[in-house]
């Protein structure tokens, strides 16, 4: 599953190279080289990636609650079956519900305050840059927001974002290092594979709530393998019953 969040977070870089790249061309580094030059850019993702696992501390434990009560296969295969709607109608992820004023007010802010660091252009502003940018809106991050809700883990969850986010690290730095490497029309074919992993994302995720027992894929719950120990223990308390009774009943021919 995080390796699934890593490949989001790769393959969505593409698209970030559009949504996030201005941001990237724009960073506040000077004339550094180098070492510092490189430290500068790791402390924008550093401020990326500490945003990304507070949005899976809270979707982690809002996930753990729902597993708790134990709905976690019903979650995981709802998760899959709406991964799978966004990627088949991505107009889904820009409905009226994500443009709520509740959700886009405080975007909103979060871009004015974004705006702002950037125009103090300063390499100490780099962190909060970072921080900053991982709230902005995105399809691609609902997409890993939901793979950390149905996780049901709060250590998943903050971990499942984190990977996904270091998914859109090797070409955010390429693009700040020399846009000149990134060619539109590679960018564009490889953005077509998109829609087709996430929909194997989804599939993924709903195996995994049927819990088929597929290794890796889609392993007994919890409390599948617990009815069955259950089952066992009962068989077995039978037996050694009979087993007994066996030999209570020879011993009292005997005498």
């Amino acid at each position: 599953m995080l390796l699934s969040a890593f490949i989001i977070g790769l393959l969505g870089s593409l698209h970030c190279v559009g949504m996030c790249g201005p941001i990237a061309m724009m960073l506040p580094l000077g004339d550094s080289k180098g070492l510092k030059k490189l430290f500068l850019i790791s402390s924008y993702h550093l401020g990326k990636m500490i945003s990304y696992g507070l949005i899976g501390l809270v979707l982690g434990s809002l996930g753990m609650g729902v597993s708790l009560f134990g709905y976690q296969q019903q979650l995981s295969i709802g998760t899959g079956v709406i991964i799978i709607l966004f990627a088949l109608f991505p107009a889904l992820s820009h409905n009226s519900f994500f443009k709520a004023n509740w959700i886009y007010k405080p975007i909103s802010k979060i871009k004015s305050s974004l705006g702002k660091a950037l125009k103090k252009n300063k390499a100490d502003t780099l962190l909060t840059i970072g921080f900053l940018n991982g709230f902005l809106p995105c399809g691609l991050v609902y997409m890993a927001m939901m793979g950390a809700l149905a996780n049901g883990s709060i250590t998943t969850g903050v971990l499942y974002m984190i990977f996904f986010g270091l998914g859109t690290v090797p070409l955010l730095t390429i693009l700040v290092y020399s846009a000149s490497l990134i060619q539109k029309k590679y960018v564009q074919n490889i953005k077509k594979l998109i829609p087709f992993f996430v929909i194997l994302l989804g599939i993924l995720f709903i195996l995994r709530g049927l819990g088929l027992g597929i290794p890796y894929i889609s392993p007994k719950q919890n409390h599948q393998m617990a009815g069955e120990n259950s089952i066992e223990c009962h068989d077995t308390s039978n037996s050694n019953s009979h087993g007994e009774e066996l030999t209570i009943g020879s011993s009292s021919k005997e005498l």
